[in-house]
Order: C-alpha cells, then structure tokens, then sequence
C-alpha cells in the first residue's frame, strides 16, 4: 500500500478519496486554483498544493504542475478522481514517466475506450452488443447527414471524446440535423478538443444500464452488478439506483460477463464502468446494447458500495499497488436497495439554467459517510462558501440504502426533507417531485421519464399559501420578541388593555400580491387570515424549527431569511415568500423592459439575430456557453432588435444585458 498520494482533483470526489486513504492510513495531498484557496478538500487533505488560476485550464488540467507537485511532497501516486484528467491518456503516461503510479487502467485502455467509434469497433471484436450507427473517421457534414438518413430517425449525435452528456443530441427531423450537428460540434471541441462525433440509432424507451467492473494487474476480473442511471435530463443523471428495478439474473449475468469481456479486450486495470442502452419492448423483454466505457470511478459509485458493502475507492488503492483484486465473483453478494440523488445548483424550472452563489444556509439530513449506511451524504463545501460558475454544479451526493426499493425511496424523500438550502437555486425539490412522480414510484424507468412526467415535475408548489404565510409571520413574531424590551409601552407585540388591535401584512407568492392580517385578541390569542384561509396561529419555537399551529394543521417549519425573503422548508415541501413593506411600496410600480440579461456568469458564443431584426417571444437570440454547457436566451416577449450590446467571444457577468429590445408588447 502507498505510504502517501495526491488527489488530482477538488470538491465531493477529493474529500470522497481522502477519507479512504485516511482510514488506510494513507497520508494525502490536495491540489487548488484560487477560487477553491479556502475549499472542503484542501483541509481535507494533509497538505496541499496551490495550481493556478480558478479556470481548470489554468489549475486543475495542467498536468505538469501536479505532477511537480506529486514529486515535490513525496506521493508515490495519483488518483485522478473524474472529470478533469481521469481519462487523459496523456497524464497517463507523464506519471508513469515520472515514476508516479496512475490510480486508474493504463494509459493503452484509456486510449482504446476514450474516443467512442474506435470503442465501438473493438466492443465489436469482441463479440460484444452494439447498437447500429456510424463510427467512422470520416467527419465531413454531408457524409454524416447521409449516414444519419440511412439510420433512420430519430438519432443520437455523440462527441466521439465526449461524456456526461457534453456535445450530444438527439434528432427528430432529417432538416434539422446539420444545425444540430455544428452545436455539438463547438460543445465538444469546448469540452474536450475535439470536434469529432458519432452517429446512432435512438432507441425508443431506453434505459440507461451501467455495469462496475474492476481488474488487476494479475489478470482477474469481476462486476459489481448494475446500476439504473435512466432518469436524466441533458443526458445527465439525476438519480441512480442498485440494483437496476426489474432485473432478471439471467440478464445481470448476461451484462456482467459483456461487460467483463469489454474490460479484458483493452487489458483494463482499476474501476471502470460499462455503459449499455437498454432497449424495453412491447412483449417485456429487453435487449442490451454497449454505449460506451467509463474508465474511471463514478459519480454514482456510492450505490454499488451500499449493495455490496465494499469500499471501491480501496479496492483502486489495493489494485494499483498491485494487490489482487479482494473478492472474486462468487463472493460478491447484492444486498437491499440503494439510490442516489444528485444536488445541483440548478433551477429546473427554468430549463435547468445552473445557478451560482453562497451557501447561507447548508443544513444536510442526519447522515454517515460509511460505505453502507442508511443516509450518507458527500459533498466538498461548507455553509458559507461560493458554488462558482467555473466547475460542475453539483454541490453534494445524497445517498440511501434500505432494504426494498420502497424503503430506500422513504427514506430518500425523508433525507431530501431534511436538505435546507438557502442563497442560492437548487433541484432538491425537484428530486422530491421526482420520487413521488408516478413513473419512478412504479419504477416505470426509461431517459424519458422526466418529460413524460413534466406536469407534476416542473413549476409545482407543496407548500401553499395559508403555511408559508402563517410560518413567514410566525418567524416574524419570534424575531419580534427575541428584540423586545423589559418596558412595556416600547413592546410590538400587539397586546392591548382591552379591545383588539389589527395588525397588517402583505406578501408576494407565486407571483400574485396578497393581503393578510393578524388581529391581537384581549385573551391573548392571535386570529390569522390569508387569502381564504383563517384561524387561530399558534406556534413555539424548538431546537428542530417552529412548531406552528395553524387553520386546524400542526407542522414543523424552518424559516430562513434573506432580506425580504422567507425560505419555508416542510416536510410536505419548501417554497419563498416575499413580505412587502406596505410602507416602501405603496404606489410603486414594477414595470419590465425590453431588455435580455445574461441568466449567469459566461461567454456569449453567438447570436441569431441582428439590429432591426423583429422576433417573436420564445424565439432564440442568443446562445450562451457557461458552466461547461451551451444555454439558449430566448425572447421574453415579441419586439425589435434594436441593439446587440456584446460580441460573440465576448465574457459576461451575471445580469448583464445582451441586448436591447424595442416595441415590446405590454
């Protein structure tokens, strides 16, 4: 086992790896760029070493540094984590060169599994299943057109150095294809430096079904079963679950021994994942085909621990110190139901536009961080630090196991109850809307369950107004009282010597204005009216949120505020609302102009129109690359062009305005 290694990478995966390697007794190295100085994973780790600037190409992809790095604090090895330079055949072979041991296959299986249509025409060698399309060198756009006519549509196009959903398409319509084909294009080149693309068939209703596989450098292999990464959107997982629902042991064997046979055919060593398409047909039975092979350890990786209660991240510490591999086959058993929820700063109701800022508020569930737990959580931030636009918007992991797949969905929902967020936008209310969503309740699985599903997923409010209004005032009045005075006559709580004394609140949820009022009664009790809704308010604030008693419902809620807005987190849901100063706002008027803002930080690639150009609302205008994916501005409302304010090329900070309309309908 290594005495010491460096962790070529940041966030959730490097605190992930550190923790292995502090069990082991492994000491650790961090690396950072300067938006990650004060990270989790730096003090995670025993030392650290600063990279560079906070874009990965200037820290965490310059690869010469941390190979400087690794020799100049004595690690004997690298783990690359994923992403970055996990697959980077290259780095490979410069830590080989170096004397440093690679914590991933060699740099051979990397090379044979890294571009998409060569992997395909070896998988199929080896005797593997592919689904039909194009794999060719051949890259000119008419011959691809050609191509994808002759498949048959609807196809997939595919970055051929690509993953994580990174310069892929599907496509419809033969007539929209060469527009489809030049966005992934600039995607892929973005992303990976490399323009070249793939052709195939898009099975209908598939399901995304990956194997874990690992080998040694003694030659043995093994799966670790499947995982179901069906449920995606962008091409990108939302959540993943183990074993796959509805998997027979005929199957399981089946793709085990494939995707064994995938590994061998590039002498793999370490974790790495087979993909496969899994087509679902009309008389129930399924058929597999190979998409692709990961050669790295997974985002989802912690799901196949929880089912077979092994830690992988040292099974990739053992293997490349040139241990044999710790079980074989027959001793790997799956036990209970895992499943994995991806939290992202990400706003899914607005086409899922990735989101930036401060963790004000980071309340995570009860949890472990042992590979079999009932509630695990992994992440790489703190409250207080910043979810940048330079990395992945993935903040944290929230991982289950229980015993059937119904009691790991409970308990999933429960934990995501639990998850408080506050100061910036994320999906953990969408991931609830998710698991409640008829189809994956049912474990009716397939990529495209969340558009099928959209009527319940998307624009959904839990909460209602009567709760969070009556919880808003509720917090209110214990503010009010953790001020007050000893004097009587200096006191706001509403108390009269006699009579009653009315008091009024105005608030601004899902999107209407609305009137409320609390009245103060002689018996000390407060009657509240919201809307249509009026009672007795009663709460108590506890060390768990308020207990708040209201219109003959008792919920706990926890209230957070920032300026004039109250986050409302339940068990039944979260939501905001907006209390107005009746004050401040009496006789304003909110008007919006013609105007479109960037939604985040980025660089504008390209605008589909000019000055005096007339478009109609919904049309797009704008495309906008930020947080390693392409964004599409559309118009709010019909108009004129009547300036664009920035080049294609050109940075731009969050709310800056792109360009200017005019004759705008009101």
């Amino acid at each position: 086992m290594f005495n010491k290694i460096l962790i070529a990478n940041r966030g959730e995966i490097a605190c992930r790896v550190a923790a292995t390697a502090r069990r082991l007794g492994v000491q650790t190295v961090a690396v950072y760029s300067d938006a990650d100085a004060n990270a989790k994973h730096v003090a995670a780790c025993d030392e650290s070493v600063y990279l560079g600037g906070s874009a990965p190409k200037d820290s965490y992809l310059r690869w010469e540094k941390i190979i400087d790095a690794a020799q100049a604090t004595g690690a004997q090895a690298i783990h690359p984590g994923y992403g970055f330079l996990s697959e980077n055949e290259d780095f490979a072979k410069a830590c080989a060169a170096a004397g440093l041991v690679f914590i991933g296959p060699p740099a051979s299986a990397i090379q044979a599994m890294g571009l998409k249509a060569e992997s395909k025409q070896l998988m199929e060698r080896a005797g593997v299943p592919l689904v039909p399309g194009y794999h060719g060198a051949d890259q000119d756009p008419a011959l691809l057109h050609l191509k994808a006519d002759e498949i048959g549509y609807p196809v997939l196009i595919k970055a051929s150095a690509g993953g994580g959903g990174k310069g892929m398409r599907a496509v419809e319509r033969s007539q929209d294809f060469l527009d489809a084909l030049a966005s992934c294009k600039r995607e892929a080149i973005n992303s990976f430096g490399s323009d070249a693309v793939l052709i195939e068939k898009y099975v209908q209703r598939p399901r995304h079904i990956e194997i874990q596989v690992f080998g040694d450098t003694l030659g043995n292999y093994v799966y670790l079963f499947e995982r179901d990464c069906s449920v995606q959107r962008r091409h990108q997982k939302v959540l993943e679950e183990a074993p796959a629902p509805g998997m027979t042991q005929a199957m399981r064997e089946q793709m085990g021994n494939a995707a064994v046979a995938a590994a061998r055919a590039v002498n793999y060593v370490g974790a790495g994942t087979v993909e496969f398409i899994v087509e679902q047909r009309e008389d129930g039975s399924m058929a597999f085909f190979f998409m692709e092979m990961n050669t790295r350890l997974q985002v989802e990786h912690p799901v196949t621990e929880a089912i077979t209660g092994q830690d992988l991240v040292e099974w990739q510490l053992r293997v490349a110190s040139g241990e044999p591999l710790p079980l074989a086959q027959d001793r790997l058993k799956i036990t209970g139901h895992a499943i994995e929820a991806r939290i992202c700063a990400e706003n899914p109701d607005n086409n899922f536009l990735p989101a930036t800022g401060t963790l004000e508020v980071y309340h995570k569930p009860g949890h472990s961080s042992f590979c079999v737990s009932p509630v695990r959580f992994d992440d790489g931030v703190r409250q207080g630090d910043t979810i940048s636009p330079y990395y992945d918007s993935m903040v944290a992991k929230l991982i289950v196991h229980g015993d059937t797949r119904a009691q790991a969905l409970a308990r999933l929902d429960a934990a995501l109850a639990q998850t408080h967020i506050v100061g910036l936008t994320t999906n953990v209310q969408f991931l609830r809307h998710v698991l409640a969503s008829d189809s994956f309740a049912k474990a009716n699985l397939d990529t495209g369950l969340i558009p099928r599903e959209a009527a319940v997923l998307f624009n959904q409010e839990p909460v209602g107004l009567a709760l969070a209004a009556s919880a808003d005032v509720a917090q209110t009045l214990l503010d009010e009282r953790h001020t007050q005075t000893a004097d009587p006559f200096s006191r706001t709580d509403g108390w009269r010597s006699h009579g009653t004394f009315t008091r009024r609140f105005a608030f601004e949820f899902g999107g209407d204005t609305v009137q409320a009022s609390l009245r103060y009664l002689h018996d000390g009790a407060l009657h509240f009216s919201v809307g249509e809704t009026a009672g007795v308010l009663g709460f108590a604030a506890t060390p768990e949120g308020i207990d708040l008693q209201f219109a003959g419902q008792r919920t706990l809620v926890n209230v957070y505020r920032k300026g004039e807005v109250g986050h409302i987190h339940t068990a039944q849901g979260a939501t905001q609302i907006v209390a107005i100063d009746l004050l401040a706002h009496a006789g304003e008027v909110h008007a919006e102009g013609g105007r479109l803002t960037a939604p985040m930080p980025g660089k504008v690639v390209s605008f589909a129109v000019k000055a005096g150009d007339s478009v109609k609302k919904g049309q797009a205008l704008a495309v906008m690359d930020a947080m390693k994916m392409e964004h599409t501005i559309a118009a709010p409302q019909d108009g004129v062009v009547a300036e664009l304010l920035y080049a294609p090329g050109d940075q731009v900070v969050e709310g800056a305005e792109l360009l200017k309309l005019t004759g705008a309908a009101a």
